[in-house]
């Protein structure tokens, strides 16, 4: 048998739960259906480390129970939103004396209502994937939880207004600096509130999508220039906390997603921009992290 060293559990870092928990709830309202789906990682941090340390397991609540947990709340509390549902979860668990810390991180299907003649269907629902809403949150025994919000694969792309200019060159430097270029990425946003007052979730993370593809795109008749990917996530996480006081702080990162001119002469005709080739890889990733300054105390 190994002898015992002198070392100590690391806090962060030891927890158990269930991942992967799927769940769709519908709610009716006469013929009038709304559904929502979700898929949940439950984490929990108990007092002790016995499990660990003496094969006890009377403290563990068994991921299985945590998998049935988040089925009963979806039955008994709904799924408003996916940022309430974290906390109604994260409250029900640390009502067992021995969880001292929680964690839920989930992730919405984005169904959308079937819309074919401008009336939205009462029941009919098509997966629109623009991008995957999730959410985390965190609570501790006897404190408030921490809710961030956020948004991942949203791939956008404009065709002009961008460029890349005045960058350093060495003796490796091959890039040539372009006026006008394609701007492609796939955009992963995330977001933490410093409070929830009078905060509604949905209304929340629709400003902030918007005022990503607001920022990206600019207004419909002109779009707006881009002179870098930096300066575009600098704008959007500036204006969306802004937009929102309960944001602290914003990361984002934005991939580019490279499309190159393919070149046709060979083949006795000229590409003017018109036939591209993609190529996701080898991309820049480019990524920019945000905090509010200290708010001002009265």
């Amino acid at each position: 048998m190994a002898s015992n060293i002198d070392a100590d559990f690391i806090a962060e870092g030891t927890a158990y739960g269930k991942n992967g928990v799927k769940v769709l709830r519908v709610c009716r309202h006469g013929n009038m259906h709304h559904v929502k789906e979700v898929e949940v990682n439950t984490e929990l941090t108990l007092a002790t480390k016995k499990d660990y340390t003496h094969g006890d397991n009377s403290d563990i609540i068994p991921t299985d129970t945590q998998k049935n947990t988040v089925y009963a709340l979806a039955k008994i509390k709904g799924i408003s939103s996916i940022e309430q549902f974290g906390i109604d979860l994260c409250s029900h668990f640390l009502t067992h004396p021995q969880v001292i810390k929680t964690s839920m991180y989930i992730e919405e299907t984005p169904w959308k209502r079937i819309d074919n003649s401008g009336k939205e269907h009462v029941h009919a629902f098509i997966l629109k994937p623009e991008a995957i809403r999730f959410c985390q949150v965190v609570q501790e025994k006897y404190g408030k939880p921490s809710v961030s919000a956020g948004l991942k694969g949203m791939k956008v792309l404009k065709t002009t207004n961008s460029g890349f200019e005045g960058f350093v060159r060495d003796k490796y430097t091959t890039l040539p600096e372009v006026k006008d270029r394609f701007f492609s990425t796939t955009v992963f946003c995330r977001w933490k509130y410093d409070n929830l007052f009078s905060l509604d979730f949905d209304t929340a993370w629709e400003t902030v999508k918007n005022t990503i593809l607001d920022e990206f795109a600019g207004p419909p008749e002109r779009g707006v220039y881009s002179p870098s990917v930096q300066m575009t996530m600098h704008l959007t996480a500036n204006h969306a906390m802004a937009k929102i006081s309960q944001i602290s702080e914003v990361e984002m990162t934005m991939p580019n997603s490279h499309y190159f001119t393919i070149d046709m002469t060979k083949l006795g005709m000229e590409n003017k921009d018109e036939v591209m080739l993609p190529a996701d890889k080898p991309a820049g990733n480019i990524r920019l992290a945000m905090k509010r300054r200290d708010r001002a105390k009265l």
